[in-house]
């Protein structure tokens, strides 16, 4: 159900919760009425009201490669959401831009080398996902780390390319292991 919401609503809280109520709708013997369907929106209100949580030391880690690298975040989904998360984890000043897109995709990493000039054997994606983040990293041309995560989102698991070469693909356990290769 998630997938079909997201081909219709794209990525955010508006389609997980399309998603919720549809999924009810499809399990429910019974119609929902309209408190039912507030009380599902809810759910969705509050992922939205939950806190960033960091992952230990992202924001040292973070200090570390933006004083020696031009360090870029790229993330898809809802604008508002997105800005809204980036400013909530107190982690935008480590980042010498941002860039929210509709989906992490060749398309999209593509235009941000143009976009910033940057070139592909330099630059690296950095993170867990490997449908977002390194497939479509390395198919574009670009370097990967690969920090797998047991709290992944399902859609995003795929299996890890092998990198081309001259490409490389590093993984690593931890956020915090980019300060011993970075």
């Amino acid at each position: 159900m998630e997938r079909e919401c997201i081909v219709t609503h794209g990525y955010g809280l508006h389609s997980f919760a399309h998603a919720l109520v549809a999924t009810f709708e499809r399990l429910s013997v019974e119609p929902i009425t309209p408190a039912l369907h507030e009380q599902i929106n809810s759910f969705a209100d509050a992922v939205a009201d939950h806190p960033v949580e960091l992952l230990p030391e992202v924001p040292e880690t973070l200090q570390y490669l933006a004083g020696r690298h031009h360090v870029i975040m790229v993330t898809k989904g809802a604008i508002v959401e997105q800005t809204g998360k980036i400013e909530r984890s107190g982690l935008k000043d480590y980042f010498a831009a941002t860039e929210i897109v509709a989906e992490k995709d060749c398309a999209a990493y593509e235009a941000i080398v143009g976009k910033y000039q940057l070139t592909h054997d330099r630059t690296w994606m950095i993170g867990n996902s490997p449908r977002s983040d390194i497939n479509p990293a390395l198919a574009t041309g670009l370097n990967a780390v690969f920090i797998p995560h047991g709290n992944t989102w399902v859609l995003e698991h795929d299996e890890v390319n092998a990198a081309p070469p001259p490409q490389r693909l590093l993984i690593v356990g931890r956020f915090a292991e980019l300060r011993e290769h970075f």
